[in-house]
């Protein structure tokens, strides 16, 4: 057996996959293993994406089941939604299945190297902290100066794009992801209504129980479904996004070496910031 195994941990979205298309093309001699852990609440397009992501790698992809559903954690936390503040759906679903998978290796003593998909403009950010000393994280989009462009052009140049969701949401992760901004809960009562209704059922059984939360702070999904609600968000994004795009175009002309560059990307992308978010579940 190797002293060293090498694992490279896929989110579904932009950064995890094409630091997977990075590695596998520039580094074939390694013997990384891709890996995803599948809470069985993750987008269509999220299933879609990696299918489509195997065709692009020349090694498998190991999905990694939890050991009990979203509804059972649920009924173990009391009936408290995750939150920002208390993210155990990271926790049970993802890191501590993450953790089991490695636990063999790590039990014969084997050096474990994770490759994170931290971007060289995100660089001083912490991502995933491992729990024992021989697990080590590199960052090799820090080390190769490979920023948030360099990651759409290996995307792009690979034929492999942008994930489907980007259309309607800046984040991959589970369908109830409660890092979601109002128009993207709208976005997942348009086009995924069973999903949408799912949602409700979890927060309406955590309500039920005298949950302190409620997927969106202050605003239940009962209330953001209504239409003047959604109208009202609807209208506040296009507002964002309109603001956006001339701090975008002011860039681009203070910039002589911008000048005549298109900026037409999926508009959600503009808005994936996860400075804020989890790593595991959204890089």
């Amino acid at each position: 057996m190797s002293k060293t195994k090498h694992i490279l941990g896929l989110s579904g979205g932009k950064d995890s996959a094409a630091l997977a298309v990075h590695m596998n093309n520039k580094y074939p001699d390694l013997d990384i293993e891709y890996f995803f852990t599948d809470t069985g609440y993750e987008l269509e397009e999220t299933y879609d994406f990696l299918n489509k992501l195997k065709t692009r790698l020349d090694k498998p992809i190991h999905y990694i089941n939890p050991r009990n559903s979203f509804d059972y954690y649920l009924k173990k936390y009391n009936n408290f939604l995750p939150s920002q503040t208390a993210r155990w759906c990271t926790i049970e679903m993802k890191l501590k299945s993450m953790e089991t998978w490695l636990k063999p290796a790590l039990d014969e003593g084997q050096e474990i190297i994770t490759y994170v998909g931290i971007r060289y403009d995100e660089r001083g950010r912490v991502g995933y902290k491992p729990t024992n000393d021989l697990i080590k994280a590199k960052f090799p989009f820090i080390e190769d100066c490979i920023d948030k462009e360099g990651v759409i052009e290996i995307l792009e140049s690979s034929g492999l794009g942008l994930p489907d969701y980007y259309k309607w949401r800046s984040r991959s992760g589970c369908t109830f992801c409660f890092f979601q901004k109002r128009s993207e809960w709208i976005g997942l009562k348009e086009n995924h209504p069973k999903a949408w209704e799912h949602a409700k059922s979890l927060e309406k059984q955590a309500t039920e129980n005298a949950s302190a939360f409620t997927w969106i702070k202050d605003m239940p999904l009962t209330e953001l479904e209504k239409p003047e609600m959604i109208a009202k968000v609807k209208e506040q994004h296009k507002k964002q996004m309109e603001k956006l795009k001339k701090n975008k175009q002011k860039i681009q002309q203070n910039n002589p070496f911008l000048k005549g560059e298109d900026l037409n990307i999926e508009e959600n992308l503009a808005l994936d910031d996860v400075s804020s978010s989890c790593l595991i579940c959204h890089k």
